[in-house]
């Protein structure tokens, strides 16, 4: 019986790569602000007060905050279908090398969680990629309506509870700074010992990751992960010139809809009701345009040609993903150059999109030298149980 086997160079999507390496700029982006500042107890609309900072984390927060992880997980649930009918063409089983490849990876999510960053997203993405497997057997369109069910229904319903409870007890759903959480934050980051920092990690996790938001995260992430499962079935990304019509009126359309939404906690009193609308029902529309438009754009050669860079990126996403956390809290936390609570929004955010383009060309010359990045290959080699997998000419 044939084996499964990676994925070779010729048959990669240049699209989904480079939809990849563009969602690695945003979660970049966000992810920076946590490495330098205590963003999880914070109000950031009254936090920041430079001029610069005011300015520009409006645009942050609508452009950027929410829509990446959406973005990232639709592709994660594309290219899970990709091996799915890989495995089908082959004649393999699918679901034991599934469960052997997500379970690799919630242990990377692990060691990275808890010895790196707390913002980690690998641990859900492997836990909900195991729930994902339950229903791969579902149709391309079956997948896309029940994610599209279970993203609108349960989102639509929260947020209209919210409002409710924002108009019978305005107090109770206030967005506010916890000062007792951000000074610990800032003393463990900024100059506690390896241990204490340990034990905020945990906590910050924790506060994410609790029994309480469980069934929040799942229905922000699973839905996205189906609907790119569906889409992969039904081989969207390779068909964008068939559909372009379709795919120009549903990329306006959600990119004007995710705006919108986005944009109430500037129209309208921020309280927690509409940024977690903003976030969980604006975010997903606004993911679903940028994935749109970017494979609209992809059509045209010479943009196709220029995408070469951030496709690299998308090829090496989870090495490039896990360095953005070794890099930042090296920078920013205590056993490295301790500059937490140091920096402005402006300041950390050039400084993410620094590294990032030093990230595209490490990407870049790596990939002219070796198929895949080095997390990549250690993650193939414990999922297809073969040392073989990394180096061009090895194959």
């Amino acid at each position: 019986m044939n084996t499964m086997s990676p994925i070779e160079q010729t048959e990669r999507i240049v699209s989904l790569d480079v939809i990849r390496g563009f969602s690695l700029l945003g979660i970049f982006i966000i992810n920076m602000i946590s490495f330098h500042s205590p963003f999880l107890y914070l109000d950031p609309y009254t936090w920041w007060k430079t001029p610069e900072d005011v300015t520009l984390y409006p645009w942050i927060d609508v452009l950027v905050q929410a829509s990446f992880y959406p973005l990232f997980a639709m592709m994660f649930g594309y290219g899970l279908g990709i091996q799915q009918q890989r495995a089908m063409d082959k004649g393999t089983s699918f679901y034991s090398f599934g469960i052997r490849r997500l379970l690799v990876l919630l242990g990377i999510g692990c060691i990275h969680a808890f010895l790196i960053w707390s913002g980690d997203i690998l641990i859900n993405y492997a836990m909900f990629g195991l729930v994902l497997l339950v229903f791969m057997r579902l149709s391309g369109k079956g997948l896309m309506w029940l994610g599209g069910i279970l993203f609108l229904l349960p989102q639509t319903f929260f947020s209209i509870l919210l409002v409710l409870m924002t108009f019978a007890d305005p107090t109770g759903v206030t967005q506010y700074t916890n000062i007792s959480a951000l000074q610990d934050s800032v003393a463990a980051y900024a100059s506690g010992s390896f241990s204490s920092i340990m034990g905020q990690r945990f906590e910050d996790w924790y506060i994410v990751n609790s029994p309480d938001n469980l069934l929040f995260l799942l229905l922000s992430i699973l839905p996205m992960m189906m609907i790119g499962a569906g889409a992969s079935k039904l081989r969207l990304l390779e068909k964008v010139s068939t559909y372009k019509k379709m795919w120009m009126v549903t990329g306006g359309s959600t990119l004007l809809l995710g705006v919108a939404i986005k944009s109430l906690p500037l129209l309208i009193e921020s309280n927690f009701a509409y940024s977690y609308i903003q976030d969980f029902l604006g975010g997903p529309f606004l993911s679903v345009s940028y994935a749109i438009i970017l494979s609209l754009l992809l059509l045209n050669q010479k943009i196709m040609k220029w995408s070469k860079p951030l496709s690299s990126v998308g090829k090496m996403s989870l090495t490039n993903y896990l360095m953005q956390s070794i890099i930042g809290t090296l920078i920013f936390y205590s056993y490295g150059f301790g500059l937490y609570g140091e920096v402005t929004l402006t300041t950390g955010t050039m400084l993410a999109v620094g590294i990032y383009v030093i990230q595209v060309i490490l990407s870049e010359i790596w990939l002219s030298k070796f198929q895949y990045g080095p997390v990549e290959k250690l993650w193939r080699v414990l999922s297809y149980g073969r040392r073989n997998v990394g180096e061009k000419g090895k194959m």
